[in-house]
């Protein structure tokens, strides 16, 4: 993954927060998991499409057809961290409303659904 990082901080969402988008069923935001398929198996959270960084060999030239950079998009993985890494990537390639999941699904399990496993 390359990119220069903007220097700017990247704006995060709790799993609070991302609990009440998804209820309101915002046809306006994209939803990335950056975890592995073996995670998503494991625990996933429905609607989010998933780019996982290991193989962003395969999906990073295309980003642009593959989502919308104007539009809203939150990114997840299991704590953050890989998350905060596409986040910063995104905006590197153009990505003017990126946000990052705090806490991954791992928080979301623990204070939005406990019936999301964690793992």
């Amino acid at each position: 993954m390359t990119g220069k990082s903007s220097g700017q901080p990247i704006t995060q969402i709790s799993v609070e927060e991302l609990a009440q988008r998804l209820a309101t069923e915002d046809a306006n935001i994209q939803l990335v998991d950056v975890r592995e398929p073996q995670e998503i198996a494991l625990a996933r959270i429905h609607g989010f499409i998933n780019l996982p960084l290991s193989e962003y060999a395969q999906w990073g030239q295309q980003i642009h057809s593959i989502l919308n950079s104007e539009a809203e998009t939150l990114v997840l993985c299991h704590h953050g961290m890989r998350s905060a890494q596409m986040c910063e990537w995104l905006v590197s390639q153009g990505f003017t409303n990126v946000k990052n999941i705090a806490g991954g699904i791992d928080a979301y399990s623990v204070l939005v659904d406990s019936s999301i496993p964690q793992y």
